[in-house]
């Protein structure tokens, strides 16, 4: 007969083993580097580590050219590291039930007003994802990036990401007056809040891009980095890449940006929030003639995409036009002293 010491003996070895098992399985993911790969020495890691090349995802999606041109490889030598980066990734099919596994994952950052969070579907912004607002001047674009900003450094339980935030500032539109204004009206440290974020102004496309290695790099470094904001997604690219001539470099350019930042943001599992320039469709005879920059590239890319406008009483209304599970809606909210928020009351 079993006795209960026994029993108790047993479950404390199996904890035990579980303990073991979770530590190795921790310890072997640690263990998968860029150096682990075959024909891949310190000097080579540094070459594509210059070249913004941090990961093993990255190795895996190269082709052997591309590898071998960057770290100075021959092409048997850079096929052979490719294919055991992809070995160590996993890189294959998966079943639906393990890829909504992955999906519990995902967190979200709220944005302060809890129309605007059910309209993104009840939560906020989501993580591995692009939130794109496009509208015009004055509708609120920005505003919800420095909210945004904030909000991320905020514990889980109170809509936060616990993390900092990256702030690519390509207009010149970030004020850290407006951010200590917001942290004081949410009751928090507005120096130490200013700490958590960190500002860049992209002064042309080119350095817009090469931010977004500054920013691996920096995660690299155990940056606790949660989100990141580009305010605005396309001001450069538009003024640099002029005239129908140019519209397929452009695109193309925006393209691997765009494709870039959900890499950075499947990656890391964190959110990515773009605002967007707007013009008017001269051929659109009825309704509203605004339209985004970017054409469908950028609508592509992005997961979830809202239209900003002003409407009365000094509200602003957002409506979501695109979404991969939410249908079309919108709603209203209001740009307070203390950032986005739902009150009408206290408004800038």
């Amino acid at each position: 007969m079993v006795t209960l010491k026994e029993i108790k003996e047993e479950v404390i070895e199996e904890k035990e083993e579980s303990k073991k098992k979770s530590k190795k399985e921790k310890e072997e993911k640690k263990e998968n580097k860029i150096s682990d790969l075959p024909g891949i020495g310190p000097g080579t890691v540094q070459k594509l580590e210059d070249a913004g090349i941090y990961d093993l995802m990255g190795v895996a999606v190269l082709s052997p050219a591309e590898l071998g041109e960057m770290a100075g490889l021959g092409e048997a030598v850079a096929r052979k590291a490719i294919q055991a980066a992809r070995k160590m990734m996993d890189l294959g099919f998966q079943t639906g039930s393990e890829f909504s596994e992955k999906r519990k994952e995902i967190f979200f950052i709220g944005t302060g007003s809890k129309n605007l969070d059910n309209l993104l579907g009840g939560k906020g912004v989501e993580t591995k994802s692009i939130t794109e607002a496009y509208g015009a001047f004055g509708s609120g674009k920005s505003q919800l990036g420095f909210t945004l900003a904030i909000r991320t450094q905020l514990p889980v339980e109170m809509g936060g990401a616990n993390g900092k935030a990256v702030f690519i500032d390509t207009e010149g539109t970030f004020r850290p007056e407006r951010i200590r204004q917001i942290a004081t009206g949410l009751g928090l440290n507005p120096e130490n809040v200013l700490k958590n974020i960190f500002v860049a102004r992209a002064f042309n496309s080119d350095h817009q891009i090469l931010l977004l290695d500054k920013v691996q790099e920096m995660i690299k470094n155990n940056e606790p980095i949660k989100l990141i904001v580009v305010d605005s997604l396309t001001a450069h690219f538009r003024a640099e890449f002029s005239g129908r001539g140019q519209l397929a470099d452009r695109q193309q350019k925006l393209n691997k940006y765009l494709h870039n930042l959900m890499k950075i943001a499947e990656q890391n599992n964190l959110a990515i929030y773009v605002t967007n320039q707007v013009m008017s469709n001269p051929g659109m005879l009825f309704g509203d003639p605004t339209t985004a920059i970017g054409g469908n590239i950028v609508g592509h890319a992005s997961t979830y995409r809202i239209y900003l406008r002003k409407g009365k009483k000094g509200s602003r209304v957002a409506k979501l036009i695109d979404s991969p599970n939410l249908p079309d809606n919108e709603t209203i909210f209001f740009v307070a002293s203390k950032g986005v928020t739902d009150e009408e009351s206290g408004e800038d």
